[in-house]
């Protein structure tokens, strides 16, 4: 059994604590949290629910301790901190800091002789492992990555933080024209604009200026300048029943050519359509934490990423399992 504690129980913890019980050779034995534990009711009646601050009690209790925290502030600090003492994986998804934190959290792991996986999850993670395979495989091609349609988390609360807000959800969707175009090898040159669209549903307080919000949302830099935005008010009892899952998904693409002249066209496409965003990446994190333990037991040390993980490592089936019925 690989015995596994979490840190954080927002969205990606609970999905986290789904993604072991379906496993069974994995065992949630903590849940650790800045709040008042006595306040965390969670899923596992044999799992403990404890404060961060007692999180070194359990030192030679857990394999593995994946750390469910955000990738702006928690991240960066809990994962070379935490790698000191444990085995540790995140899901870290600020893709220009992947790097620097790669630096940080490497250097803590070997200093304390533990193994630490970063950027694990769908993207980076899935995406990123299969856009590694298709460009080994097509030299000759060029990348696409489409999100959605989906509820970005981090856009939703942009939208909510505008003033007389009360609620909203922003969905992100690929335009479908520019995926039929990439699909057809025609590798086509596309920018931000022509690639996906948002949509946004918001709740205003009553009284708000619903132009002054809209003219902000589709002004936002960094967020809505760049995309055709859609604003749609609706009422909280519709945002409420029409939009409170958290769906995502996404394809990534790589269009090439083979053949001395270049007279083939192939098309490599791996696909995700996801009802809950942090479920399947608690999913993906249990499968490396698996890895992570096993790595570990063989002696290797070090920060790790999806790229280092021979797919063997992840599969609770044996080699010879393997071999006979997944080969």
């Amino acid at each position: 059994m690989t015995k596994i504690g979490i840190l954080g129980y927002g969205n990606l913890g609970r999905g986290v604590e789904c993604a072991i019980k379906q496993n069974d050779d994995m065992e949630l034995v903590a849940v650790f949290t800045r709040r008042d534990p006595s306040g965390v009711k969670i899923l596992t009646e044999s799992a403990k629910v404890a404060s961060v601050n007692n999180i070194l009690d359990y030192k030679d209790k857990i394999d593995v301790l994946i750390i469910c925290g955000g990738s702006a502030t928690d991240l960066p600090g809990q994962t070379p901190e935490y790698a000191k003492y444990f085995n540790v994986i995140d899901s870290f998804d600020t893709h220009a800091k992947i790097p620097e934190h790669f630096a940080n959290v490497d250097k803590s792991a070997k200093d304390n002789d533990h193994i630490a996986f970063i950027s694990v999850g769908w993207d980076p993670g899935m995406f990123s492992l299969n856009r590694a395979y298709a460009n080994a495989i097509l030299s000759d091609g060029a990348d696409y990555t489409f999100w959605g349609r989906g509820v970005s988390q981090g856009h939703s609360d942009a939208i909510r933080r505008i003033e007389g807000v009360a609620d909203a959800r922003q969905y992100t969707c690929p335009v479908e024209s520019a995926v039929e175009a990439v699909r057809s090898g025609k590798q086509p040159e596309l920018t931000t604009r022509q690639k996906h669209t948002r949509e946004c549903y918001v709740v205003a307080k009553e009284g708000a200026d619903l132009a002054r919000i809209e003219k902000e949302i589709k002004e936002m830099p960094n967020y809505f300048a760049d995309y055709d935005t859609t604003v749609n008010f609706i009422s909280q009892e519709e945002l409420d029943k029409n939009h409170k899952g958290i769906p995502h998904g996404g394809s990534v693409i790589r269009s090439g050519k083979t053949g001395w002249n270049r007279e083939n066209n192939h098309i490599i496409e791996y696909s995700l359509k996801l009802d809950s965003n942090p479920e399947f990446t608690g999913s993906v994190l249990v499968a490396y934490a698996r890895a992570a333990s096993r790595m570990h037991k063989e002696g290797m040390r070090g920060c790790k990423t999806v790229f280092d993980v021979a797919p063997a490592y992840l599969s609770p089936l044996s080699g010879e399992e393997l071999r006979a019925h997944m080969l």
